[in-house]
């Protein structure tokens, strides 16, 4: 009987834990969304590792932090979002965050996959591409 007890304990907290990590990496996926949503590529860097690999329209590259602002901001720029939405999240069999979204511009749409890595309790994009459709 006292087994029993605390192997549904046990089962209990992993489950609560699994809804806190779920939360906390939709809670980032939502606000990426928003600051792509508004073309924002300031607020976006606060959502970006140190290092970023970014693919725009098939040129993929690695920048730092810094640098990924500097070329989101060209992006946004060159293509301001009329629409941004995310059309499915989830997770690796690693248990490594993912989203993909899609982005309207104009006459241009781009299909957008985000990979999410936490450090230190914080969950940010580690890459991030804009594909055209």
């Amino acid at each position: 009987m006292k087994l029993n007890r605390t192997k549904a304990l046990i089962v209990f907290w992993i489950l609560t834990l699994q809804v806190f990590a779920t939360q906390g990496q939709s809670e980032v996926i939502q606000q990426v969304k928003e600051t792509i949503k508004a073309g924002s590529a300031k607020e976006l860097s606060k959502y970006l590792f140190q290092t970023v690999d970014v693919t725009i329209e098939g040129k993929v590259q690695s920048y730092s932090k810094a640098q990924a602002e500097f070329v989101f901001r060209d992006f946004f720029r060159q293509h301001p979002p009329a629409e941004f939405s995310i059309i499915h999240q989830g997770s690796s069999k690693g248990g490594q965050p993912f989203a993909i979204g899609q982005y309207k511009s104009a006459d241009e749409t781009y299909r957008v996959f985000m990979k999410i890595k936490s450090v230190n309790n914080q969950q940010l994009l580690h890459e991030i591409s804009f594909s055209k459709e």
